[in-house]
Parts: C-alpha cells; structure tokens; sequence
C-alpha cells in the first residue's frame, strides 16, 4: 500500500505559520517529520506548518517563550530560531533567517515517487475571482493543494454550487464548493493541479514585490 500523502502545509510568502484557522479542523493524515534542539537535548517532532520566516511543530516540550531552539527538516537543514509562542502541544519557532521555501518544495517532491509526486498544502493570500453562473464574486485565496483549494470571501457560493475560481498566473480546473463555515468555503477540484503548474506560480508569487 502506497504511503498517505503529508498534510504538513507550507505557508508561501513573508508569513510566520502561527495558527489561525481555527473554524476549519486541520486535515488528517501524516505529518512530515523533524527534529527540535533545545538545551542541548534532541526531540523528535512533526511539522504542522512552515514558511520562509518561521514553523509551527507539533511536540511535548516544554520550552519558554524566547527560548533559543534549532529545528532540523527531514532535509537535514538545520534552521535556529527562538520559541514565539507556545500552547495545544504545539510551538511555534520564529527563524533567525529565513529559510528557501521554494528548495523545500522542490526537495519534497523529489523524495516522492515520480509516478505520485503532489504538491502539499499551500497557504496564500491572493486575490481570487469565483464565477458561479453568471456571476463573479471577488474573493481571497487562503490555500491550495492539488485537489482543492480555501477561499474567503463576504459572498459565497452555497454548498454543492459547481465553480471556476480564477487568480492571476494560475489555471485551475473547475469544482465543486463542499463545505461552507462562515466566511469561509472549501472546493474539491474535477481535476488534478499538478506540480508542474502550481511550482513555476509558487516562484512567481515569492518574488512578487510587496507594496
């Protein structure tokens, strides 16, 4: 049996992974794993979320906030930081400098299987439009994988509503909104985003100035 794909996300963009999704229950699933330095002592733990600047794990340390650590990516990379926040057997590493998100990425596809290679989670913030009918509702992007994405929005589409989400540099297939929580709705896509699309938009997106 083929090993479940990481539901580890990756935060893209100048963004600390600090949770605040907490109207949508993360998805399950493996986690990848990692390593977290503190006082000298090694701990084994998972990786909940990761960006450039900083990552979230999942581990039953005990640490204090500002607490020097160094968190080790199943890469080997050894990235220290300090502990920002702690709570929910979780904490919450800020990066002394920040790490290339885009040569995780690329590292973590390679480690997979040519035949099933997927993209993890990613986390954005990008302008999205959502043609439902005759309609199009602005909205924002808050995620994607390769079978679906998260978008906010006031004005949504209901549950079971068949969609075309368009952003800027992207092609995605159409779907299907199959979930709906406040200001916020779920799409299942009819097809696969393959890596080969969505990496070249990923650069795009990092390098984009920030007004």
């Amino acid at each position: 049996m083929a090993d479940a794909d990481s539901v580890t996300t990756v935060v893209v963009g100048d963004f600390l992974p600090w949770p605040d999704d907490l109207l949508v229950p993360r998805g399950t699933g493996p986690l990848d794993g990692a390593a977290i330095y503190h006082s000298g002592a090694r701990r084994e733990c998972e990786i909940t979320k990761i960006s450039a600047l900083g990552v979230t794990v999942a581990s039953d340390l005990i640490a204090t906030l500002g607490d020097k650590v160094a968190v080790e990516l199943a890469t080997g990379q050894r990235a220290p930081g300090r502990v920002a926040w702690t709570g929910r057997k979780e904490i919450g590493v800020q990066f002394d400098e920040s790490i290339d998100v885009i040569a995780l990425l690329n590292r973590k596809l390679v480690s997979q299987l040519p035949e099933r290679r997927t993209m993890p989670r990613l986390e954005v913030r990008c302008t999205a439009h959502i043609k439902c009918g005759g309609q199009f509702l602005p909205a924002t992007l808050r995620n994607i994988s390769a079978s679906g994405l998260q978008l906010e929005g006031d004005e949504l589409p209901q549950v079971g509503t068949f969609v075309s989400v368009f952003v800027d540099g992207l092609n995605i297939p159409g779907g299907e909104v199959v979930w709906s929580r406040g200001k916020l709705a779920g799409v299942e896509l009819f097809e696969e985003l393959s890596w080969t699309s969505i990496i070249p938009w990923v650069r795009g997106v990092v390098r984009k100035p920030t007004n």
